[in-house]
Order: structure tokens, then C-alpha cells, then sequence
């Protein structure tokens, strides 16, 4: 533990010197981003410790503070959600120093670094804290100081709104953890999480409904979704990064965290969480489908991802409450390993898009093409987590839902109440993974192949350096995860006693029961990439030394094809988001072809998000009109606003003493 307290130390002390060289934004840069990485480099040390001899530390300092204690420990869950914020966060920042090199002139990028540090230190404090008083102040310095990246180009109109949609769906989310502690407290007559345990009857349905909301809003549950798709475009992208790949993953560890709480689950919990992942998982994939802003899209594709986690739990739970545990084992590891997958994946694809907005200086993805050519390293990296995040073997994002998968298979032979659910999250992952490989084939298609349509692509060159070295890395690591899945199941035997309440034997049999299959998955997958490996170096020695030329494919009779003749992103998508229309109402603009030899043509295509323009926008517009109506108690005047303050402290006095 005292590792990890001397990486939150240093995280803070390279921030505040970050913040004290703002003046000379590179050197604060480089302050920050060595802070960032040895505290990563220290904060591994006791995490890969934990998972080698499996034991568990804590530390305790008493605070002055009512309720509140700085108690904080490392056990199963906590070493398991670390690994992805210390991974993802040193590659971020090593990312971040070339990207931001490009603001360093305008505007100054030590306060940035500043809120990044925070930023790391607060999730890192949110998954050791054991006490709900110090839970809830890291939880709201990771909500504040994300939302200081999220403005960082505070200037334009587009961010301030993102900015103040985050923060008041942040605000919404803590006001039902708040609640959420206070009923646990109120219960247990402590704040500590030690003494937080077996919680049952109604009272354990409503904390879990708190659960669900509260941290549903930090991970992007439908519908409370909304904040994502406007967070993430304004933010840098290695920002962006780091909130997709972790920061939304604190809502998945809180909802975990809560669940060891509360006592055996009835098979409604299990069934609203995988409600949840269906509509999350199918919605969440068909949004970023209509869309055409890169990271726009990339931020809808979270909400999927993040419904194939809650399918996981949903089913984990509902073979704790039907006493099953191989059902249980297998649906709580899909989740769990799709957590360390999505990081992974989708961390690559915001620092991919990262490179491309950076080379070109568009998110429009109709604008770009031909990237491929110009940006090989990073269209093949690109590439890579393109086919991990549509759960194409043999890579990483394959593994997860093939758990899940295997999970609700076994579901499907039992009960029919467990039957019925399992058959739901099968359904609904097939959906989900035939759209992504739309959504994806898209992306990758319309930006990197072909032809570059406008000057935005003509530009472009590859990325080197620090901000290619994080892709590689992260590309490596979703083939390794995927090959080598067979060795990281022990990971897992260390996590799911305590979050299942298993004892450790039933556990590791019901995982042995999973790699078998996950063997030959990865058998199959090396032989898949030595086979590609022996391809290409025989290709390469048979055209050594011979004259190898490029030409054009058949044209179908076209004498001069442009650019112009491509797919666009609107019309590749438009068979699958005309087909779903009524669930996300796209907006189509067409500019018909007109006369014998027509001058024009066009397709465009808008989606706006239904929840926000629906409920959101209404009812935030009807509070706002009902608050106006009270604005004659603000009138300026300094002794009203002192009344008003004894008002408030006689009638707490009076509460009080009743």
C-alpha cells in the first residue's frame, strides 16, 4: 500500500509543478507527464503483487472530519480495475505530451496537466477507498477535474455546452450516491465499507436501484448516456482516451463494489441489468452507425460496450440468484474481461482518431479517405482495434463476449426464468456484434480507404514518435490478450470469490470448465497470425528483386473516377439506419439528381440523440422557466440574504432538537 500512496503523492506533487510552470507550458508538460508515468510504474508493483501471492493490504488514518476516515485498501477488485487506470493513463500521457505540443503556443497546457494528474490520482483513490465519506470526495474531484479537460478549448460555444451537460449529469449521479451511502450508513452506523455487509430485504432493492443510477450515470447506462456523446468530441483525445477506457469504467467498479454489500440477489436485479445492456448495447451501436463526427461516434460505441458489461453482470447475477455457479462465474468474468478489453480497444481507437484529427484537422468523416496510404502505422493500428471492439477472433474483444456468450448457453439449459434472460443477452450480442462490424467496417472504410476526398486528406502525414509508440503498444496488446487468454484466467480466481461469494475451489473449477474452449480459441488465433507471418515473408522473398507496380482496379467502364464516386458514410449506413429509423429517428437531407445530365446529387444524414431532444431538453427547460419565478428572492440586498441564512440555521435547529 505504500507504493500506491507514494504514486498518489506523486501524481499530486507533479501536478501542482505542472501548474506552477504554466508560464513555460513544455516544461510543465514534461514535469507532469514523468510524474504520470513512474507513479504508473510504482502504483503496478503492489497490483501485480496482489495477482502473483494473492494477499491483501489496507491502511487506516483517522480524520477529523464526522463519518470520515482515510481508509483505504487493495484487494481483488480493486487490483483488477487499477491495472487498466495505471496502463491506460502513462500511455495517454506519454501520447498527450506531442499532441498538445500543438497548443503550447496558444494557450497554457500546464493547467491541463494539472487536471490530468488529478484526474489519475482521484480514480486511483475511488477503487482504494473504503470509507464513503472519502469515496465521495474522490469521486467528485474525478468528476471536477474531468470536466476542466472536457473545456479545455473553453472558447468555443460546442464545448461550454458539453461542459455543462457533463457536470450537471455528474451532479445528478452523485445526488443518488449520496443517498445511496447515507441509507447504507444509516443502516450499518458506520461510513466504513467494512461494516457494510449482508444488506437484505426491500431496503437492498432500493440501495441497488440507487446503484444503478448513481454510477449507471457515470458509465453511460441508457439513458443516461447523454453526456458522452458531447463530452467526448470536445475533449483532447488523449483525454478522451482515459475517460472511455477508465473513467467510465468507475461506474461499473461502484456498482460492483456496491453488490458485495448487499445480500443474495433476487432474479429482478439480474434481469434490469441485462434490460439495461440490451438497450444500451443495441442503441448505443445504432447512434454511432448514423454518425458522422469520428469521435462522436467512438463516444456511442462506448454505451454499446458498456451495455455488453452490463449484459455480463446481469447474467452473473442471475446465476447467484438461481444457484448456479457456472453461470454465475462465467457471466461476472465476461464482464470483468470485457472492462480490461474495452480499455484496451477503445483506448487505441480515441488515440487513433487522436492522430487523424491531429494530421488533418477534421473529425467529419466524410471529409477524410485515403488515409491508409499516407498514415499506414496508425490505419493498421486502427485496423486492429476496429476488429477487437466488433469481437472478430483472434483478438481481445472476442474473448469477453465469448464468455458471456458461454455464460447464457448454460442459462439456456436451465429454468425458465433463466432460460428466457439467457436467450435475450444470446439474441442481443449477435445483434449488437453484426452492427458493430457495420459501424466499424464504415469507419475504417470511409477514412482510410479510397481516395481523400477533400484537402483534409491530401495533408495528412504518419504520426511518430511518442504518439505512435502508445498505438503499437495497445495494438500488441489486444492480439496478446486474445492469444494468450488461456494464461489470465488466474487473474480472474483472484477477483470472483469476493464479488460472487464463492469459495475460491468452486470458482477455479467453474473457470477451468471455460478454458478448454478458450484454449483452442487461442491455439487457432497464433496459428492464424504464424500463418499470416509465414505468408508474408514468403511473398516478400518471391517479389525480392522483382519490379512491383500499383494500377488501378476494374472501374466498371468509368474513364475518370473521383472521389466523388466513393461511398459516403451517410449512404453506406443508410440501409441499416433507414431499417431502424423508428428507434433513432435519423434526419435525411437529399439533393435529388435532376434532368438528363444532372449537375448534383446528395445525401445527408443527421441523428440527434432522441433522449436528449425528448425528455432532457423539456424538462431542463421547464425547471429553468420555474426558477425564473423566483428570482424576486434575489433582489441585492445584503440583509435579506443574511435572513435568509438564520432562517435556514433556526429552522435546522428546530429539526434537530425534535
Amino acid at each position: 500500500m505504500f507504493l500506491i500512496l507514494a504514486a498518489l503523492a506523486l501524481l499530486l506533487l507533479s501536478g501542482l509543478g505542472a501548474l506552477g510552470l504554466s508560464a513555460f507550458s513544455r516544461k510543465a508538460a514534461c514535469l507532469a507527464v514523468a510524474g504520470i508515468v513512474l507513479a504508473c510504474l510504482l502504483g503496478a508493483v503492489p497490483v501485480l503483487r496482489f495477482f502473483l501471492n494473492g494477499q491483501e493490504v489496507s491502511f487506516s488514518l483517522a480524520l477529523h472530519i464526522p463519518y470520515a476516515a482515510f481508509s483505504v485498501a487493495l484487494d481483488g477488485l480493486t487490483a483488477f480495475f487499477l491495472l487498466p487506470i495505471l496502463v491506460l493513463s502513462a500511455l495517454a500521457a506519454i501520447y498527450g505530451l506531442e499532441y498538445m505540443e500543438s497548443w503550447v503556443d496558444k494557450k497554457s497546457v500546464g493547467v491541463s496537466w494539472f487536471f490530468f494528474n488529478l484526474l489519475i490520482a482521484s480514480m486511483i483513490v475511488v477503487v482504494i477507498a473504503r470509507n464513503a465519506v472519502l469515496f465521495l470526495l474522490a469521486w467528485e474531484v474525478m468528476s471536477v477535474a474531468s470536466y476542466f479537460l472536457v473545456t479545455f478549448e473553453d472558447e468555443r460555444k460546442e464545448v461550454q455546452k458539453a461542459g455543462m451537460i457533463y457536470l450537471a449529469a455528474m451532479q445528478m449521479g452523485t445526488a443518488f450516491l449520496l443517498a445511496l451511502f447515507i441509507s447504507l450508513g444509516q443502516t450499518s452506523g458506520s461510513m466504513n465499507f467494512d461494516h457494510f455487509r449482508d444488506v437484505s430485504g426491500h431496503l437492498a432493492s432500493v440501495i441497488f436501484v440507487l446503484a444503478v443510477i448513481g454510477f449507471g450515470v457515470k458509465a453511460g447506462f441508457v439513458p443516461f448516456h447523454v453526456w458522452l456523446p458531447e463530452a467526448h468530441p470536445a475533449a483532447p483525445s488523449h483525454v478522451s482516451a482515459l475517460m472511455s477506457g477508465v473513467m467510465i469504467k468507475m461506474g461499473i467498479y461502484g456498482l460492483m463494489r456496491i453488490l458485495i454489500f448487499l445480500g443474495p440477489p433476487p432474479v429482478w436485479w439480474g434481469g434490469l441489468l441485462i434490460a439495461i445492456g440490451i438497450v444500451s448495447g443495441i442503441l448505443g451501436i445504432l447512434f454511432a452507425l448514423a454518425q458522422q463526427d469520428l469521435k462522436r461516434l467512438l463516444a456511442y460505441s462506448s454505451v454499446e460496450n458498456i451495455g455488453i458489461i452490463a449484459l455480463g453482470l446481469g447474467v452473473g447475477l442471475l446465476g447467484m440468484s438461481a444457484g448456479i455457479p457456472i453461470i454465475a462465474v462465467l457471466g461476472w468474468t465476461g464482464a470483468l474481461w470485457h472492462v480490461l478489453n474495452h480499455a484496451c480497444f477503445k483506448g487505441l481507437l480515441f488515440l487513433g482518431a487522436g492522430a487523424v484529427v491531429h494530421e488533418t484537422g477534421t473529425r467529419e468523416i466524410d471529409r477524410l479517405g485515403g488515409l491508409l496510404k499516407k498514415m499506414p502505422w496508425t490505419g493498421g493500428c486502427f485496423l486492429t482495434a476496429a476488429a477487437a471492439i466488433c469481437g472478430l477472433p483472434p483478438l481481445n474483444g472476442f474473448i469477453g463476449e465469448f464468455l458471456i456468450y458461454f455464460a447464457a448457453f448454460n442459462g439456456v439449459a436451465q429454468e425458465s426464468r433463466v432460460f428466457l434472460f439467457s436467450l435475450g443477452v444470446m439474441a442481443s450480442l449477435a445483434m449488437i456484434g453484426v452492427l458493430a462490424v457495420a459501424c466499424f467496417t464504415k469507419v475504417f472504410g470511409t477514412v482510410f480507404l479510397g481516395e481523400p476526398r477533400t484537402e483534409y486528406g491530401l495533408k495528412a502525414q504518419e504520426i511518430k514518435g511518442l504518439m505512435l509508440a502508445p498505438l503499437l503498444i495497445l495494438a500488441a496488446g489486444c492480439a496478446a490478450i486474445g492469444v494468450l487468454s488461456p494464461l489470465l484466467v488466474p487473474i480472474f480466481s483472484r477477483v470472483l470469490p469476493e464479488v460472487t461469494g464463492l469459495s475460491a475451489d468452486i470458482v477455479q473449477e467453474n473457470l477451468r470448465r471455460a478454458t478448454g474452449p478458450m484454449v483452442f480459441i487461442s491455439a487457432s488465433g497464433a496459428g492464424i497470425v504464424l500463418l499470416g507471418g509465414m505468408i508474408a515473408f514468403f511473398r516478400r522473398n518471391l517479389l525480392k528483386g522483382r519490379k512491383v507496380e500499383r494500377s488501378l482496379t476494374w472501374d466498371c467502364g468509368y474513364a475518370a473516377p473521383s472521389p466523388r464516386m466513393q461511398y459516403t458514410a451517410s449512404s453506406f449506413a443508410q440501409p441499416l439506419t433507414g431499417f431502424f429509423g423508428a428507434l433513432i429517428r435519423t434526419r435525411r437531407q437529399i439533393v435529388r439528381p435532376q434532368g438528363i445530365f444532372p449537375k448534383e446529387a446528395s445525401l445527408a444524414t443527421r441523428t440527434p440523440d432522441i433522449f436528449e431532444q425528448r425528455f432532457y431538453r423539456p424538462v431542463f427547460e421547464r425547471i429553468y422557466h420555474a426558477v425564473l419565478k423566483l428570482r424576486f428572492f434575489q433582489h441585492g440586498r445584503l440583509q435579506f440574504y443574511i435572513l435568509y441564512i438564520l432562517i435556514a440555521l433556526l429552522a435546522l435547529l428546530i429539526w434537530k432538537l425534535k
